[in-house]
Order: structure tokens, then C-alpha cells, then sequence
């Protein structure tokens, strides 16, 4: 059987516009954790584990997105965080890089690694943690209907993720006690989420010390294994966190835009649009929690809505400019609202 002859990637790989670099094999990528960014946050998540006194042996490796493979104690890091050259082409592709800034590297770190702990010490078998989180083995949704002002559940990485599954609240819940001062006592007073914090603050004192009865490591979907192109991974990743079509009145445009004669002068809704578009998709994403790839497909609806309808600025732009944004968050969360919230689990 002849051998496959494998792809040769250019030595200046990096310099290679987007469209170039698209077309790359992902496993193809000459790409490693030491040396990058994610090395000292991977030092920080072991002195965070050392000083809670917890043996928890992490395998960390490679793949296209953070997870943690079930019953492993591997953990995943996005082969984007390898490479200043990934980042820029991930935020080209999808308006922000998750986990590219130090702080929320960490949130996320923490989280998966609550995962690794529930692997480990087979956490999950315990009738409490079943009680109060419930049972693991409930199916993982493809959507889920945050509600986002439930106290039952801790607020740690976006979109109310610990809403989704009884694993993901557990690793959120695990997140929120080992992040340094975050002070979860006096914060979650009188929520039904401080319960579920205590529970794993007693849990992880009664592990201190101790070897993890599990320490089976598994690379599921290791980067080098994955055989497409960096081009096929950001259309299915944009189908993800995309929405078939965003549902608006077109009177609520009809607000801030007109069509009639006397506003002629006045710049076209689509031009406005384009001009708040960024800082419009970043104020809502603070807002609401959505992926702006998410909000920036309902700005695209609203765009293409506004030029069919040959619309143009009807009022001050600066009241525009608030309004609309208030349009955007009212059109977002309706979406979030919808059940067709989707989560990449």
C-alpha cells in the first residue's frame, strides 16, 4: 500500500494572508503549548491546585476547541491560543477570540479543570452532588433557555453556562470556589447557588492530599488528527454560533428610519448601521453575554432589511445611536429567549 505523502507547510506559514492560511490542514499546523501564551496560565492553574492542596494530574494537548474528554484527565486548549498568528485569523473569523485575554484564559481553564476533578475522583457517583446538580447523565442539550436572572446557579464564564447541563453547573460551581478572592461566600449570601459552593468546598477539603482513584488520560479529536482545513472548521463553527434568521418588526426600524422624502439628505440606515457596527456588537455582547458572531448576524438582517426597504436616518444620530443599540439588546435577548440559544458543548 503506498504511503501518503504528507502536506508541507510553507516555513513563513504565518505570514500567509487569511484566505491562504484558510486553506491549511488544521493538523497540518507545526503548533505547540510550551512557548505560548498558554504556558504561564497553565503554571498559574498549578500553583491555584497546589495551594488548595489537590493532586490533580492534568494532561494538557491540543484540539479545535476547549473540552474535557469524559472520565479523562486530559483537558483541550484551541490550537489558537498556540500562535499570535491563529488569534488574529480567529478574530477575523469570529469577531473575538474566547480565552485571548489572560483573565478569561483562566476562567475558562478553571472550568475545564472542574471537569477533570469530577472525572478523577468520580465526583458525579456521589448521591449529594446528584442532588444538587443533578444526575450527569442527563443527554447534553444541542440548546438551552438561560434564565439569566436565576440565583441557582453561579455566574462565572458567559451565557449562563452553568445552566446547561448538571456537569457544566458543577464545573462552574468548582470554577467559581478556586478562583483566588473571588469572595463566593459574601457574593452568593442568600442565593440557592451558595449550597452548591459549599457542597464542593467540603468535598475538596476531604481531598486534600489525595491521589485521584482515576488517572486514564484520552486525547479525543487531537489536533494532529484532525484532517480538514482551517477554512471547513470556521463554516461549521459559524453555522454554530449563527442563527437561521433573526425575527424583527420592521416597525421597530421604522422608529429611528424612514423612506419619506424629507429625510432624503440624511445618511441611509445601512450606512449608520455599518458605522456602529463594531462598537454596537461589543456593547451588546457586554450586555446580554451572546457571542458577537451571534449579534453580528442580526446587525447583517438589520442591514440588508434597511436597504430593501431604502431606508434612511430619521432622527438625531446620537438618539440613534442609543436607540438602536437598545433594539440590538432587545432583538438578542429575544433570540436567547427563543430556545434557540446555541451552545458548543
Amino acid at each position: 500500500m503506498p504511503r501518503r505523502t504528507a502536506h508541507k507547510v510553507p516555513p513563513d506559514w504565518a505570514d500567509l494572508p487569511d484566505e491562504e492560511l484558510l486553506k491549511l490542514r488544521m493538523s497540518d499546523l507545526p503548533v505547540r503549548i510550551e512557548g505560548s501564551v498558554l504556558d504561564g496560565r497553565i503554571e498559574q492553574l498549578s500553583a491555584e491546585l497546589e495551594a488548595r492542596e489537590l493532586r490533580v494530574p492534568i494532561h494538557f494537548y491540543i484540539s479545535d476547541e476547549w473540552f474535557t474528554p469524559d472520565g479523562s484527565a486530559s483537558l483541550a486548549v484551541p490550537f489558537y491560543l498556540t500562535h499570535p498568528r491563529l488569534e488574529r485569523l480567529e478574530k477575523a473569523q469570529m469577531l473575538e477570540v474566547e480565552g485571548g485575554d489572560h483573565a478569561w484564559c483562566m476562567r475558562l481553564l478553571r472550568h475545564e479543570l472542574g471537569h477533570v476533578v469530577d472525572n478523577l475522583f468520580r465526583l458525579r457517583r456521589r448521591r449529594k452532588r446528584r442532588a444538587l446538580f443533578g444526575p450527569s447523565s442527563r443527554p447534553y442539550p444541542k440548546f438551552y433557555d438561560p434564565k439569566p436572572y436565576s440565583k441557582s446557579y453561579v455566574l462565572h464564564i458567559d451565557h449562563w453556562y452553568a445552566q446547561s447541563h448538571p456537569d457544566e453547573d458543577f464545573a462552574e460551581t468548582f470554577a467559581v470556589w478556586l478562583t483566588p478572592d473571588s469572595d463566593w461566600r459574601p457574593r452568593y449570601a442568600g442565593w440557592p447557588a451558595l449550597e452548591k459552593l459549599e457542597y464542593v468546598d467540603s468535598v475538596m477539603r476531604r481531598l486534600r492530599g489525595r491521589n485521584p482513584p482515576v488517572t486514564s488520560i484520552e486525547e479525543l479529536d487531537p489536533l494532529r488528527r484532525l484532517r480538514h482545513t482551517l477554512g471547513h472548521h470556521y463554516r461549521r463553527k459559524r453555522r454554530i454560533y449563527g442563527i437561521d434568521h433573526p425575527e424583527f418588526n420592521d416597525r421597530d426600524l421604522r422608529r429611528l428610519f424612514s423612506d419619506a422624502p424629507e429625510y432624503e439628505s440624511n445618511i441611509t440606515a445601512a450606512e449608520f448601521i455599518r458605522r456602529i457596527r463594531q462598537p454596537a456588537r461589543r456593547l451588546v455582547a457586554g450586555w446580554t453575554g451572546i457571542y458577537q458572531y451571534t449579534i453580528d448576524r442580526v446587525l447583517q438582517d438589520m442591514t440588508e432589511r434597511c436597504q430593501e426597504l431604502k431606508l434612511r436616518l430619521a432622527v438625531p444620530e446620537e438618539q440613534a445611536r442609543y436607540e438602536f443599540t437598545v433594539l440590538v439588546t432587545v432583538q438578542t435577548m429575544n433570540y436567547l429567549h427563543s430556545g434557540q440559544h446555541r451552545v458548543a458543548m
